[in-house]
């Protein structure tokens, strides 16, 4: 669609720029400085050594175009509209010309000159077809407006964008009447069927006192377990309360929400640092929209920029309905770059002023586990698994996490119990199949049981290295040694360079009569070894292993020898 529907933005320095030095003098050095910013998706230094580049060579096209790219992408659209004034005073067209300008006519009101503007030729086929009949709304000119929504919808492809944002348009003047008549013919190629569509379509039932109907809808898109923004809705129309149109009040909120729909619709198609222009846009002509700040700050830390992604997130005010969504969001982005304890204090906060949603505390809990905090996150799995009234087979992940965490901190039959609550609500989810038949394997107990589970982990995921190496180790486990071969060579190709799956590859290879092969795979297993794998690989182990060879090292631990295992 994406392909189909937009011209291409011209970010020549994004496919041109290779890994460059960036201390050099004057223009040179600013713009190789440029060049390798953007390709990292620096923004922040993108613009400066782009407009710095500019002071040396103000009429420079390329330099000019980057420069207006930096500054959308940081959301910065006033920065960049006086270069792209004079970027099409200088008769240099350009897509992203186009978009800061057409924005700053927006932020300005001047809808007539914005539909002057579009028809020389604007920033694109859907977007100029659907700016020009906000545009016309705008200038007071509703029949003008919905007759171009009409025109657009006739265009292949665009008809669901044309009358999801006509039935906007109808409900921002009040004809709700006449917007729930554009949601109830079903033409929106699924966009009322989005969050934002369906709870648009609840704004206008409530507006015409539809309420049972209002709470129905909702119930049938989000079913029991909502979020506090919806919780929030839900509660205020069982109260009786009339909601007020809130998600387009005027012609330029309309021009949001383009930017924001077109976002969304590129968001699987598209590369993040295009779809993020859209966003920019809509989160800079209408600040409050919350659901394109969320995207805007997703869209960066996609593209790795997580300080960037924790500014935005920031901008969701305490009272916003999902400011939650929001704080979580930014923990994520503290802990990607490293600031765990900054994220553990945003959740541990969040807890306190939002204790009552389940996934909260799921947050904090997981944050902890990967953090060997195992106490800790059992005690935020409980007060998640706590809030709710009935289980869904999607708590499945709750039970599982926290039978991880029980298995670390050696409380075995807490862990099996979990694991085995969570394969009740899920009976053949790969991940817990995998983890409670490779812990029995580890144990050496109900080894049929666990080949079982295993075998059905490998069917649903036959291309994941763990659990095929799951397989393989408790056919070794089991004796088998002749068929495990072939399995832990696949879940070494699967995963080259895991250090345990190596050794077990070496181990299995041992066990076989191929004993070079298997000193071969243990020393590449203790290349592999580093601080996120020392405990689990053992590197002390392997190396008694590659000195006295693993029958010896099998002695000394007081194991069952192989050839003992093999007879079974």
């Amino acid at each position: 669609m994406a392909n189909k529907l937009f011209r291409s933005v011209a970010i020549s320095a994004v496919l041109a720029a290779m890994a460059l030095p960036v201390q050099a003098n004057g223009l040179a050095g600013s713009y190789l400085a440029a060049r390798q910013a953007t390709y990292e998706s620096d923004y922040s230094q993108a613009a400066r050594y782009f407009t710095q580049a500019l002071t040396r060579d103000a009429g420079n096209p390329m330099l000019q175009e980057n420069a207006v790219l930096a500054f959308l992408s940081l959301g910065q659209i006033d920065r960049a509209m006086p270069i792209a004034r004079k970027m099409i005073a200088e008769g240099n067209h350009s897509q992203l010309a186009e978009m800061a300008l057409t924005t700053g006519l927006v932020e300005d009101g001047n809808f007539s000159e914005l539909i002057d503007r579009l028809e020389k030729g604007g920033v694109g086929p859907l977007v100029d077809g659907l700016l020009k009949a906000w545009a016309e709304i705008g200038r007071g000119e509703m029949s003008e407006g919905l007759a171009a929504f009409d025109e657009v919808s006739k265009e292949p492809g665009l008809g669901g964008f044309a009358e999801y944002h006509k039935a906007m348009a109808l409900a921002s003047v009040g004809d709700f009447e006449g917007a729930l008549a554009v949601f109830d013919a079903g033409t929106m190629d699924g966009l009322q069927l989005t969050r934002r569509g369906v709870m648009s379509e609840v704004e206008v039932l409530s507006q015409l006192d539809r309420t049972e109907d209002a709470i129905a809808r909702i119930d049938e898109a989000f079913g029991n377990d909502l979020d506090p923004a919806l919780r929030q809705i839900r509660d205020r129309l069982v109260a009786g309360e009339t909601l007020p149109f809130t998600h387009v009040t005027s012609a330029a909120d309309g021009i949001a929400e383009v930017y924001h729909s077109i976002a969304s619709a590129l968001r699987n198609e598209a590369n993040a640092d295009y779809t993020l222009l859209y966003a920019r846009i809509a989160e800079y002509l209408r600040p409050t929209h919350t659901e394109a700040l969320l995207m805007t700050a997703e869209l960066l830390e996609t593209l790795g920029r997580y300080e960037l992604a924790s500014q935005t997130y920031q901008k969701v005010p305490a009272d916003d309905p999902s400011f939650h969504a929001a704080e979580l969001g930014r923990a994520e982005a503290l802990r990607e770059t490293g600031k765990t304890e900054a994220a553990l204090e945003v959740l541990e906060q969040l807890t306190r002023s939002h204790g009552d949603v389940a996934y909260v505390h799921t947050a904090l809990g997981d944050l902890r586990r990967q953090e060997r905090d195992f106490a800790g996150a059992v005690a935020a799995y409980n007060d998640s698994i706590n809030l709710y009234d009935e289980l869904e087979p999607r708590q499945w992940f709750l039970f599982y996490a926290r039978g991880i965490s029980y298995e670390r901190l050696g409380e075995w039959e807490k862990a099996e119990a979990d694991f085995r609550k969570a394969l009740e609500l899920n009976p053949e989810q790969p991940q817990v199949l995998n983890y409670l038949g490779y812990s029995l394997v580890e144990k050496q107990i109900k080894l049929d049981e666990a080949l079982d589970m295993i075998e059905r982990a490998v069917a649903a995921r036959p291309d994941s290295g763990y659990i095929v190496d799951s397989l393989g180790w408790v056919l070794f486990r089991l004796g088998r040694y002749d068929e495990a071969v072939a399995h832990m060579e696949r879940a070494v190709e699967l995963m080259p360079v895991d250090p345990v799956v190596t050794d077990h590859l070496g181990d299995v290879y041992w066990a076989v009569g191929r004993k070079l092969e298997a000193q071969f795979q243990w020393r590449r297993a203790l290349s592999f070894v580093d601080a996120d794998t020392v405990e689990e690989a053992d590197p002390e182990r392997i190396r008694r292993k590659l000195e006295e060879g693993l029958d010896a090292v099998l002695e000394e631990e007081g194991a069952a020898p192989l050839t003992a295992a093999n007879e079974n």
